[in-house]
């Protein structure tokens, strides 16, 4: 069939007209349905059957996650249970309030029995408040020689409280040497305090009015 066969077609006379044509014309026919009800009905569908895929392997994921925390659970149980446990005994380490005096006298007491002279032993005004704690700077100086100073770093270090020296400087004197260094002891706050520091939290987070 040639061009000019195609041209002289009758459209309104479908039913005469060869058989290729009338495949041809059919085919055309069922694309333009395929793509009518794609465009109006089936890319919707498609859109919806790509969420709810994505939506399932969300809920799969999660449901595999859940399964495994609840698989766990007895051994997440037996690690809180140690890290509380851990956690008190650290806070055993941190005296009261009534305890810091002596605290501050056992800092003393470990440089004189190492004979070592106090030039300045000086606690901060106030103390840095944390959350659950208080750290207390104390401005140092003392003079010796290297062998007790070494030896009463060592026994900061051995205290049943916990004391740390920060920003130690060494420099030499007529007696010997001399050791500035900041020692900073730590308590923890108790419940009345704990509470005012939540408290003055919310109030600073909280919108001014």
């Amino acid at each position: 069939m040639t061009l000019d066969d195609i041209r002289r077609l009758n459209p309104r006379d479908i039913g005469s007209w060869p058989a290729l044509p009338k495949l041809g014309a059919l085919l055309i026919l069922l694309l333009l349905l395929v793509f009518a009800g794609y465009w109006f009905d089936w890319q919707n569908q498609l859109d919806e059957l790509a969420r709810d895929r994505s939506k399932e392997q969300d809920l799969r994921t999660s449901f595999l996650d859940k399964k495994k925390q609840a698989v766990n659970l007895e051994a997440y149980r037996k690690q809180l249970a140690e890290i509380e446990e851990s956690f008190g005994e650290m806070l055993k380490q941190l005296p009261n309030k009534s305890e810091m005096e002596a605290l501050l006298t056992d800092i003393n007491q470990a440089g004189l029995g190492r004979g070592l002279q106090f030039e300045l032993f000086r606690p901060a005004p106030s103390e840095t408040r944390s959350e659950f704690y208080a750290e207390l700077p104390i401005t140092i100086k003392l003079a010796g020689n290297y062998h007790d100073i070494g030896a009463f770093a060592s026994d900061i270090s051995q205290l049943s409280r916990i004391v740390t020296l920060n920003d130690i400087a060494l420099s030499t004197s007529k007696s010997g040497l001399t050791l500035d260094a900041v020692a900073k002891t730590f308590r923890y706050l108790d419940d009345s305090e704990v509470a005012a520091q939540r408290k003055a939290a919310r109030d600073a987070s909280a919108p001014k009015k």
